[in-house]
Order: structure tokens, then sequence, then C-alpha cells
């Protein structure tokens, strides 16, 4: 059972140290987006990355529309991951919709982590009165419809969106081929449970010492979203970053490093 868990979710575990840092991918993308971040952790510590079900080199044949209609399925991956691999007392780094798969798991399992570090996160990504998540529903279901008419012009379009960074147009370029290389059936439905799913109310659950990274700009994630998540979590830490762009692990390393390795150290 254990090797079978550690074969679909494609787990790879490198490095050398005591503490154990496990980072988990967002909607799109694969662990990949992570080579050049956990270079600088693995000579302190071990390092742990994936793939969720359906994303990346994880055993698609293992993907079930029941099991990953919410953001529960996805938790279960990451718990049944840390299960296998005997972890507890971790340290979760998640980009965007894994910060809040991070999130289930660390109120379902307080002692599984010792710290989390969410990067760009967003509990809701749907405006309301008094709540500015983003985007109006007709604007997701655009992004839906999109997605099936024609999934590689949806890619194009997206990509240099969420990327920014217009003067290094190569980050956009490399991301859209990354969107392309996702089944698009299971891209579309995970995207449909990453836009619609609600975790604001379960915000003041989470007991773990939380890091926010909020890129100063940000066309997924408005810039609030930080300062509402660093609210509704007592104890949590919110850092501003200089970075531009929805993906700072990929288009700003130095300074996403630096801010983990910051906070890691306090």
């Amino acid at each position: 059972m254990k090797m079978d868990i550690l074969k679909r979710n494609n787990v790879r575990v490198t490095g050398h140290g005591e503490k154990t840092l496990v980072f988990g991918h967002g909607f799109g993308c694969d662990q990949q987006v992570w080579n050049n971040t956990i270079v600088k952790f693995e000579a302190n510590y071990r390092v742990v990355t994936f793939d969720y079900v359906g994303s990346g080199n994880s055993d698609k044949s293992a993907y079930s529309q029941e099991r990953y209609s919410t953001l529960e399925g996805y938790k279960q991956d990451l718990l049944e991951v840390c299960a296998a691999l005997e972890l507890e007392g971790l340290i979760f780094i998640g980009h965007s919709v894994s910060s809040m798969i991070g999130l289930l798991a660390s109120i379902e399992q307080p002692k599984l982590m010792e710290k989390m570090i969410m990067i760009g996160p967003s509990p809701y990504y749907m405006n309301e009165p008094g709540y500015n998540g983003g985007f109006e529903q007709s604007d997701i279901d655009e992004l839906l419809d999109m997605m099936e008419i024609n999934y590689k012009e949806w890619a194009k379009y997206l990509a240099p969106v969420v990327m920014q960074n217009e003067e290094r147009p190569q980050l956009a370029e490399d991301f859209e081929e990354l969107l392309c290389s996702n089944d698009p059936m299971i891209a579309r439905q995970f995207a449909n449970v990453t836009f619609t799913s609600d975790l604001r109310d379960h915000l003041d659950k989470v007991t773990v010492p939380t890091l926010i990274l909020q890129p100063k700009f940000d066309a997924i994630v408005p810039v609030e979203i930080g300062a509402y998540i660093h609210e509704k979590i007592a104890g949590s830490k919110l850092v501003m970053m200089e970075a531009v762009g929805h993906n700072p692990h990929l288009s700003d390393v130095e300074e996403t490093v630096t801010c983990i390795k910051r906070y890691l150290a306090e």
C-alpha cells in the first residue's frame, strides 16, 4: 500500500536533514515547478515533492471524478503521502490552491505540521459584497467554457496573465507548455474545484503557525486577500513580496527562498 501511494503520486524524496519540507504544487502544475526552489534547501532539509493524482507523472488511472470533485480528495492525497512516508512535525509549503489543501490537512491532523507556508493563497476566488475575490461568476464560467472548447488557446491566454513579467516572455512560454501537458478533462475539473471552493470559514480553525507570501501584484489573487487570510488565521505572519505574478517560486526564486528561510529560522 505504501509503495502504491508513493508511485501513485510520483513522490520524490531528496536532501538531508532532521526536518522535512513538503512542497505542494498549484492548479495546472506539477512538482517540477519546485525544481529551482528545492535545491536551495536540500543541504539542510529532507525535501518531499509529489504530484496530485491527475497532475504531472502521477498515476492518471487512479483519478476519479467523484474523489476529486472537492478539495477533500486532494487533501486525502497529501495526508496519504505523508502517512506513507511516516511524517510528523513537517513544514508544508503550498502554492495557490495547495495552500488551502494544506490548510484542510492541518485542521484534520494538527500534529502533522510544525509550520505552514502559503504562497499566493486564496480561500475563495469570487467577488461578493465586502469581499474582493478577484472574479465574477461570469469570469469563472467563461474560463471553464474556454478550457472545454479550446484547451490550448486557453493555456496560451492564461499563461501570460498568471506569470506577468512581460519583459521575460520565456516565463509565460514555459508555463504555457506546463499547462498544455495536462489532461484537459482533469484540468478543467481541477479548475472548477479550485475556483468555486469557499474555505473562508475554515481559516479561523488553523492552529499551525502560518506564513502568507503575497506578491505585490497578482492577477489571480487580489493583494487584499493576503491581508484577509492574515486577519483570520490567528498568529499568522504576512509578507508582501516584491515579486509580481501568481508564481513567484518560478519568476522570483531568490526572493521566495529568502522569505521561506527567514521564516524557518524564526
